[in-house]
Order: C-alpha cells, then sequence, then structure tokens
C-alpha cells in the first residue's frame, strides 16, 4: 500500500469513526473528508465538483422536493383514517399494506411523520405497539421501487456515476416484494412481543427541565433538603450546574448558592409549580412563554437546529416559542438546557405564542405530535393535479418513454404553474444536507478508485475468502454475503444513507476484481443498507417513532431481531436468483 493509498483509507477510517461517535452531522463529514481528500491532487477539480450534478443525484434532489406537494395533498390523510381496526393483526395488515405502497412511490420519513400523530392517538390498540411496525413498514415499502427510499437513489447514483446503465424503476420489486411478505409477517409477530402499556395523554415524563436559583431568591445559603427541592412530586433533581462543575444526583444537605443551574427529570406539568417556588426561575419562564399553551413536537431530520444550541439558534425569535423542557429517551443531557446540542429526533415540550403555527420554517425543522395544519388544504383542482401528475411521471419513467429526471423537472414546473408549491417553499426545503452527503460520497468514491484503494481492498477480501475466480461460485457467494453484512452492520450503527455510500466502492470493486456481474453486489448494498430494524439509530423512521412513543432501545431489538432475520435470509436468496452473478 503507497503513501496515497494509505492517506485516503485514513481519511476515510476517520471519517467512519466520526460518524459511529456522532462528533459531527453526516453531512459536515463528508464533505470535510471528500476536501481533505481534494487539496493533495487526487483528481482534477472539474472532475471533483462535477459529482454534484450527477443526473441521479439530481434526481434524488427533484424527488425529494416533488414529495413536498404530494405530502400536501389528502392521500396519507385518506390512509390515516382507513389504518385501524378492532383486531390488532387486521389493523397491522392494513398497515403493512397501504403504508409499504404509500412508501414505494413517497419519502418514508413523510409517510410516518404523516401518520404517527393519528397511531399515537389511536383508542383501539396500544400505540407502542403500532409505533415500531409503522417504521417498519415504511423500511419494507422503500425497497419496493428506485424512488421508494433515498439509499435506492443514492446507489443508482453511485452507478451512473461509474458510468453504467441507470437503475429502471421496478428493478428492485422482484426482491422488494419478496421481503415484505416474509419479513411483514414478522414485523406482525414480533409486534405482540412490545409492551402493551399505554402512552399517556398528557405531556409527562422522560424530560428535563431547567431552572435557575436567583441571586436574590430566599433558599440561597439552604441545603436542597431544606429548600423543599428534594421532596418535589413529579419531578427530580438530577444534576446542579454550579460555574463550571457539575454535580449528578445531588445529595440533599449539598448547599444552594445564587446562580446555579438545577436541572429536574420528570412531570412537565411540574414546570409552572416549580416557578412558584420563590427564586426560582425556569428556562422558558425568562421568555414571558410559560403560562402559554404547552405543545410536543420532534425535531425532523432536516432541522436547522441539528448540531446547535437554543442559544446559538435565536430558537425564541425564530419560531415564537420557547423549550420548556427537552427528552432523550431518558437519556441524561450532557449541558443546559439553553446550551444542549439539539439532535434529529429529540422531543421538545414549547411554550408557544400566538405565531407559532404561522412561521414558515415550522414543517422543516419539527414533525407536530399534535397534528396541526401548517398549511391551507389544496383545492379540488390542485389535488388532482399533484396526485395524478406524479403517478403519470411514475408511469412514463417505468415505461422507459422518459426519463424520470425529465418528468420531474415538468412534474416541478407543473406544481408551479398550479401553485402547489411556491419557490420559496422549495428554497427552504431543499434537501441541501443529502445533496451534500451524496455528492462528497461520490467524490470520495471517485478518489478512492483513482488512488487503486477500491481495487486494493477487493483483493484483500478476495484472498481472505479464498475466492479463486468467478466459476468458485461458493467462494463468489460468500463475497456476495460480507458485502452484505457490512453494509448492514455500519448502516445500524451509523445511518442507511452513510452506509450505501461507504459500502458501493468496495461492493462493486469485488464484483470486478471476481469478474462477475456487479448487480447482485450493488443490491447487496442496497438491501443491506435498508436492513436498519434492531438499532433505532440508524433509520430516520425508526429514530421518529422511538420518541414519539417513549420506546427504548431494548424494544427495537426485542422486535427487530425477527424482522432483520428474515429480511437477510429473503435478501440472500432471492438477489442472486432475479440478479446472477453471472
Amino acid at each position: 500500500m503507497d503513501y496515497a493509498q494509505l492517506y485516503v483509507v485514513a481519511v476515510i477510517l476517520a471519517m467512519l469513526g466520526g460518524l459511529i461517535v456522532n462528533i459531527a452531522r453526516p453531512a459536515w463529514l463528508f464533505s470535510l473528508a471528500a476536501l481533505a481528500l481534494y487539496f493533495p491532487g487526487f483528481v482534477e477539480p472539474e472532475r471533483m465538483f462535477s459529482h454534484a450534478v450527477n443526473p441521479a443525484v439530481l434526481t434524488l434532489v427533484l424527488l425529494l422536493i416533488s414529495s413536498l406537494a404530494l405530502e400536501r395533498t389528502m392521500l396519507l390523510s385518506w390512509i390515516s383514517r382507513r389504518l385501524f381496526a378492532k383486531s390488532q393483526s387486521l389493523t397491522l395488515l392494513r398497515m403493512g399494506g397501504l403504508v409499504a405502497f404509500s412508501s414505494a412511490l413517497l419519502n418514508n420519513t413523510a409517510v410516518v411523520a404523516s401518520l404517527m400523530s393519528a397511531v399515537r392517538k389511536n383508542n383501539s390498540h396500544p400505540s407502542k405497539r403500532l409505533l415500531i411496525p409503522l417504521s417498519y413498514f415504511a423500511i419494507l415499502g422503500g425497497t419496493l421501487t428506485l424512488i421508494g427510499t433515498s439509499t435506492n437513489l443514492i446507489v443508482n447514483s453511485f452507478l451512473v456515476d461509474y458510468g453504467q446503465p441507470s437503475l429502471e424503476f421496478f428493478d428492485f420489486l422482484p426482491v422488494g416484494l419478496s421481503i415484505l411478505l416474509v419479513a411483514g409477517v414478522a414485523v406482525i409477530i414480533s409486534s405482540y412481543w412490545i409492551s402493551g402499556s399505554v402512552l399517556p395523554k398528557e405531556i409527562s415524563k422522560d424530560y428535563f427541565l431547567e431552572a435557575n436559583i436567583d441571586p436574590d431568591s430566599v433558599i440561597v445559603g439552604q441545603s436542597i433538603q431544606q429548600s423543599g427541592l428534594a421532596s418535589l412530586s413529579g419531578v427530580t433533581l438530577v444534576e446542579l450546574v454550579r460555574e463550571d462543575q457539575v454535580i449528578s444526583m445531588p445529595d440533599s444537605n449539598e448547599k444552594l448558592k445564587a446562580g446555579d443551574q438545577l436541572i429536574f427529570a420528570g412531570n412537565v406539568s411540574q414546570a409552572k409549580q416549580l416557578a412558584a417556588i420563590n427564586g426560582i426561575s425556569i428556562f422558558a419562564e425568562n421568555t414571558g412563554l410559560l403560562d402559554k399553551y404547552l405543545t410536543e413536537v420532534i425535531v425532523s431530520p432536516n432541522s436547522t437546529l441539528i448540531g446547535r444550541s437554543l442559544k446559538q439558534s435565536s430558537f425564541r425569535a425564530h419560531f415564537d416559542a420557547a423549550v420548556v423542557a427537552i427528552g432523550r429517551n431518558g437519556s441524561r443531557l450532557t449541558s443546559t438546557i439553553a446550551n444542549t446540542e439539539i439532535r434529529a429526533g429529540d422531543k421538545l415540550v414549547l411554550a408557544i405564542g400566538l405565531d407559532f403555527y404561522k412561521r414558515p420554517n415550522i414543517d422543516r425543522n419539527f414533525i407536530l405530535l399534535d397534528k396541526k395544519e401548517l398549511h391551507p388544504p389544496l383545492k379540488a383542482y390542485q389535488e388532482v393535479a399533484a396526485i395524478t401528475g406524479f403517478l403519470g411521471i411514475v408511469v412514463l419513467a417505468a415505461t422507459g418513454i422518459l426519463t424520470l429526471l425529465s418528468g420531474l423537472f415538468i412534474y416541478l414546473m407543473g406544481l408551479f404553474v398550479f401553485k402547489i408549491l411556491s419557490p420559496t417553499e422549495v428554497r427552504r426545503r431543499l434537501p441541501f444536507e443529502i445533496w451534500l452527503v451524496v455528492a462528497s460520497a461520490l467524490a470520495i468514491a471517485d478518489v478512492f478508485n483513482q488512488v487503486g484503494a477500491a481495487e486494493l481492498l477487493a483483493s484483500l477480501v478476495q484472498a481472505l475468502l479464498s475466492v479463486e475466480s468467478a466459476t468458485d461460485y461458493t467462494g463468489v457467494y460468500w463475497a456476495f454475503i460480507v458485502c452484505y453484512l457490512l453494509t448492514w452492520l455500519i448502516t445500524e450503527v451509523v445511518t442507511n444513507n452513510a452506509a450505501a455510500a461507504l459500502m458501493f466502492p468496495m461492493a462493486y470493486g469485488l464484483a470486478e476484481s471476481l469478474g462477475v456481474s456487479y448487480m447482485p453486489f450493488v443490491m447487496a448494498v442496497a438491501y443491506g443498507a435498508s436492513a436498519s430494524f434492531i438499532s433505532p439509530f440508524g433509520y430516520q423512521t425508526n429514530l421518529m417513532v422511538m420518541n414519539a412513543g417513549n420506546l427504548k432501545f431494548s424494544d427495537f431489538a426485542k422486535a427487530g431481531w425477527l424482522v432483520s432475520l428474515s429480511f437477510t435470509v429473503v435478501a440472500l436468496i432471492m438477489i442472486p436468483i432475479v440478479f446472477p452473478f453471472n
């Protein structure tokens, strides 16, 4: 391995390490890695930056923008009204069919976000037993078509960038449908293993509240016990922050000082009672909004807040709301609320002002758990234009009459003409970070190939598996399994899109090194990257329902292992049948 290869591998490993420990957002890590490989001059600048306008990348961006219009139609509302039946099994069967079909054509994050509120509020079945299946069926549905999930489109972007023909719209259907039928049964079975406890109707637990002790407070100099803070009902003092010192689970004899910051865990409804104690100020009280209406939201995966603190984001000015409490599935916050770095999937309790729902940036940043309408309903002709227009483009693309990219350009123009979307909305909701991840990943893969690192890694895998040639079917099949399992492992630890971007160059290079068709190896990456069922952190929809339902990692592990196993078995059997090695 020469210097260039060592440097490239070191940069990629550093990026992977950053993704695993969540040191920064994936978009910035991929961008930094791409720049780190650009400056040594391994490839020409024109070639490096041409990846941002790769036709498949533009298709991905246009598709995500187009899905904004479909989110505003009554389609998903119509589906939500037909999800529930008296029998839990029948409800799950309906959910499986409707959600999978929707996710095959729409962004699965949008599908889950739109249906999550109805599932949480249903009175027929325990919500916890439906939320995880909602996410799982959305993932399974995404594997049915080229546009079903951004993972498939990312894999297609790589293929086009490598000079290969674009995947067809229904190339994924035979394998995806087989997986849906088998893994769907596993979802229904495993749903009964999840706790049947009912979600509380009011805002309650798993939140962290912050209070400050005023300089003139009567409790300054008193112990925690004397002040009454140790005997509050519904909340527990879990942390005391004094200048740079953090005292976890402070002793009841600890003396209180002016300026101490107190972190409580428990029932948010106690916030006003805390504020009533003479000399204590609740974080949201300082904004004058504590007496306003409280509502719960989840931080969207596309939020501009991610990676920033409330103080850095000027939260009050941007949203006409104040954060009363933050929930992160019971995980202890590592800072005060004002300085806590916001993550995708965080659940916030907001005290909102009159203009909150009128702000144009709400739907990008938050998933509303009380399901308020943020946009006026579309008119009848707009509904027809949005739905039939999209289906028409899908049909034309599937039959080869029109490329998907050209069709989406036409569709977007139609959305502007019918005033379903405005240029301002498109600019505000532009999926810039996904664009950045894919473009950077393509550039990284290009350098990876240019310096011979992909070929070297493929040869190493080939040697480890003792694969002699393409005629060694057993060896080739094991190499295919390794590609799938490595992709699955990365997606459970990091994210699905990052897993696809990281594994594609190795899988493609391995197929070339073995002298076999690249398609089964490419599909191993596509399906392996979508097989995130055990960890809630690898797939956005899992993270969304985890926080919406107060679910734990153990709930996903308990329900997900059977789904993951059945998904894997079917994928490893069906992919080589539909896409032979030779």
